[in-house]
C-alpha cells in the first residue's frame, strides 16, 4: 500500500511500544536494519553486502549483518528480506506521470491486434475514461494490427458516433478522433496543416480522423480538462503504480504547470511518495511561468530542467530525418520547433539556470540539437549544464561522437528498441539502422546513459527495462541472440543506467545512485538479481519492497 510504513518484520524485530510512552520516541528514532541475501551497492570499494542500516532518511552503515547491527545499536529494528537482492533506488529517467495517470484511467489499447479489438475495448470503456462527455483512450499502434495502416473515421464504428472520442497513439505523437470529436474541434477539409503537424486526409481531402504532432493541438484545445478530483486521483494512481514496479524516482519529461503545482503542495505536506525530477514543459505556454519562477528545489520534488521537443516519433513517421524515409519516399518527418525558435527557447532557459533536455529521435533533429546546444553552451561557458538528449534514437556516427565528447547525457529507453525492432529498419533502411538505438556506441563515445521507459508509451516496469537492455529481445526471446546484439548492455551496465546514470543526469550523483553511508536511503528489494540472474528471470521477477528516503512506500503482500 502506497505510503504505509512497514517498520518491522521478521526475526529481530523490536516489539511495538504503546503510543505516548517515552520509549516510543526512542524506538521511532532508532535505525532500521535491512538484511538480505545480497545487497548490490554499486560502490566500487564495497560492491556487495548483506545488511544496511537506515536512519533519518540516510544510509547509516553497509556491510555484514554483524557490522551493521553493531553500528546501528541495540535499539535498531530489523527487517529480514530473506533471499531478496537489494539494489540502489531505481529511477525511470524519462516518463510522463500525467500520461500514465490518464492511461490508467482511460481505455487501454496497448496490445490490440486489430481494429475490431479496438472497437470492443471502446464498447467496454470504464466511467473513469470520460473527460466531460469526451471518451479518452490511448495505446493504439497500427504496426501491431492485422491491417497495419493509420485508422480512419470509419474504423471507429457506430457505437459512439454521438460521443466525442479521442485516442492517443502509443507514442503520444498522433491522435485518432471520431466524427463527433472533429466536429467539436471544428476541423474540416478547409483546416490547414499547422507548422510541424499533419492532418491525415481521405482521398477527397476530408480529415481522416488522425492528427500528427502539432496538429493534435487543434483537437486538444477542445478537450475538457480533467476535473480537480480526476487529476488528483490520476496522479495518485500513477505514483502508486511506479512505487509498485520498483521505482524510487521519476524524471518527468515535460510536466505541465497544473501537475507541478499539485506536486509542490504534496511535497510541502510530506505526502509525495517518490522523488520527482520534473522537467518544465517548454513546449506550451506554461513555459512563460516556468521562466518567471526559475528552478525549484523541495524535499522530494525538483524542477531544474526544461523539456523541449524537436521532432515526432518514428512509428508515426514524424521523426525528423536527414534523408527521406525508406518506406515513404519524399517524406523526411517533422520539426515541431523551427531551428530559430528552438535556439530562442534554449537560450532563455539556459539563462535562467535550467538544464535543457530535448526530445530528438531522427538524425536531422539530433544534429540540430547538438549544433544548437554546443553553440549556446560554448557562448555562455555553461558546459556543466549537462544537456540531455531524450531518446537519441537515429543518429549519425559523427553525432554519436559529438554527443559523448561534449558532455551530453544520453537519456535512452531500452524497451523502445525491443518494441520498434520489427519495423524500425523498414523506416530508415539498413545503413541508418547501424547507428540507431546504439547504446554501446554512445557509451564508447563517452556519454553517460540514463535509462528509462517513456511510460506510458512503454510500461514503467523497470524489470522489463533491465531485461530489454541486457537482451535486446522480446519477451519470447526473439530474435535469437538479440537485435543488433553488439549494442546490448551487461547486467551491471543496465543497473547503472537506472541508478548511477539517472542520478548523474539529475545532478544527484553525490546523494543517490549508490548505497553508501551518508547517501539517501533509496533502495529496492527484488526477488531476482538483476545483474547475475538469467535475463529471462527478470520477466517473472517481483518487487518486494520500495524505500524512498528511508520510508517504505511499497511492500508486497506477505504470503
Amino acid at each position: 500500500m502506497l505510503g504505509a510504513l512497514v517498520l518491522c518484520a521478521g526475526a529481530g524485530c523490536s516489539r511495538r511500544v504503546p503510543e505516548g510512552t517515552p520509549a516510543e520516541q526512542a524506538v521511532a528514532d532508532a535505525p532500521t536494519v535491512y538484511v538480505a541475501k545480497r545487497i548490490r551497492t554499486l560502490d566500487a570499494a564495497k560492491p556487495e553486502a548483506q545488511a544496511l542500516a537506515v536512519r533519518d532518511g540516510k544510509v547509516l552503515a553497509v556491510g555484514t549483518r554483524e557490522e551493521v547491527l553493531a553500528a546501528a545499536g541495540a535499539t535498531a529494528r530489523v527487517v529480514e528480506l530473506g533471499d531478496a537482492t537489494v539494489v540502489p533506488g531505481l529511477t525511470d529517467s524519462h516518463g510522463h506521470l500525467a500520461g500514465l495517470g490518464q492511461a490508467l484511467a482511460g481505455v487501454r489499447l496497448e496490445g490490440t491486434a486489430s481494429l475490431a479489438e479496438v472497437r470492443q475495448r471502446l464498447e467496454k470503456a470504464p466511467a473513469t475514461a470520460y473527460q466531460g462527455d469526451w471518451l479518452v483512450g490511448q495505446g493504439w499502434d497500427q504496426n501491431d494490427w492485422d491491417t497495419p495502416r493509420f485508422p480512419t473515421l470509419a474504423d471507429m464504428g457506430e457505437h459512439l458516433k454521438d460521443t466525442p472520442v479521442v485516442l492517443w497513439r502509443i507514442d503520444g505523437h498522433a491522435l485518432w478522433l471520431n466524427g463527433a470529436a472533429l466536429k467539436r474541434a471544428n476541423i474540416t477539409r478547409d483546416t490547414k496543416d499547422p507548422e510541424g503537424g499533419t492532418i491525415q486526409r481521405l482521398p477527397g481531402g476530408d480529415p481522416s480522423g488522425v492528427l500528427i504532432d502539432n496538429a493534435m493541438d487543434l483537437a486538444l484545445k477542445a478537450l475538457p480538462p480533467p476535473t480537480k478530483e480526476q487529476h488528483e486521483a490520476r496522479m495518485k494512481a500513477a505514483l502508486e503504480h511506479c512505487a509498485r514496479v520498483g521505482l524510487t524516482g521519476v524524471h518527468d519529461a515535460g510536466m505541465d504547470l497544473r501537475t507541478f503545482r499539485l506536486f509542490q503542495a504534496w511535497d510541502k505536506a510530506g505526502t509525495l511518495p517518490l522523488r520527482v525530477y520534473a522537467m518544465a514543459d517548454g513546449q506550451t505556454d506554461d513555459r512563460v511561468q516556468y521562466l518567471k519562477d526559475g528552478p525549484f528545489q523541495g524535499r522530494l520534488l525538483t524542477m531544474r530542467a526544461v523539456k523541449l521537443t524537436l521532432d515526432g516519433a518514428l512509428g508515426s513517421r514524424g521523426a525528423a530525418l536527414g534523408a527521406a524515409y525508406s518506406d515513404e519516399p519524399g517524406h523526411r518527418g517533422l520539426l515541431l520547433l523551427s531551428p530559430e525558435e528552438y535556439a530562442f527557447r534554449v537560450h532563455a532557459f539556459v539563462g535562467r539556470g535550467f538544464q535543457v533536455a530535448t526530445h530528438a529521435i531522427g538524425d536531422r533533429a539530433n544534429t540540430l540539437l547538438l549544433d544548437t546546444l554546443s553553440r549556446e553552451l560554448s557562448a555562455t561557458g555553461t558546459k556543466a549544464a549537462r544537456p540531455r538528449v531524450e531518446h537519441a534514437q537515429i543518429m549519425t556516427a559523427e553525432d554519436i561522437t559529438r554527443l559523448g565528447a561534449n558532455g551530453f547525457v544520453a537519456s535512452v529507453q531500452p524497451t523502445h528498441a525491443t518494441s520498434d525492432m520489427p519495423w524500425a529498419e523498414k523506416r530508415v533502411g539498413l545503413e541508418r539502422i547501424q547507428n540507431a538505438y546504439a547504446w554501446q556506441k554512445l557509451k564508447a563515445a563517452g556519454a553517460v546513459l540514463a535509462l528509462g521507459s517513456d511510460f506510458p508509451v512503454e510500461r514503467p516496469d523497470v524489470l522489463a527495462g533491465l531485461y530489454a537492455a541486457r537482451t535486446r529481445q522480446d519477451a519470447s526471446g526473439q530474435p535469437p541472440g538479440g537485435w543488433h546484439p553488439d549494442q546490448r548492455l551487461s547486467g551491471e551496465e543496465a543497473l547503472e543506467g537506472f541508478t548511477v546514470g539517472a542520478a548523474y543526469a539529475s545532478f544527484a550523483e553525490a546523494q543517490r545512485g549508490r548505497l553508501m553511508p551518508g547517501m539517501d536511503a533509496d533502495f529496492v528489494a527484488l526477488s531476482v538479481d538483476p545483474v547475475d540472474a538469467p535475463p529471462a528471470d527478470l520477466l517473472t521477477g517481483q518487487v518486494r519492497l520500495t524505500v524512498v528516503a528511508g520510508r517504505e512506500v511499497f511492500r508486497a503482500d506477505a504470503k
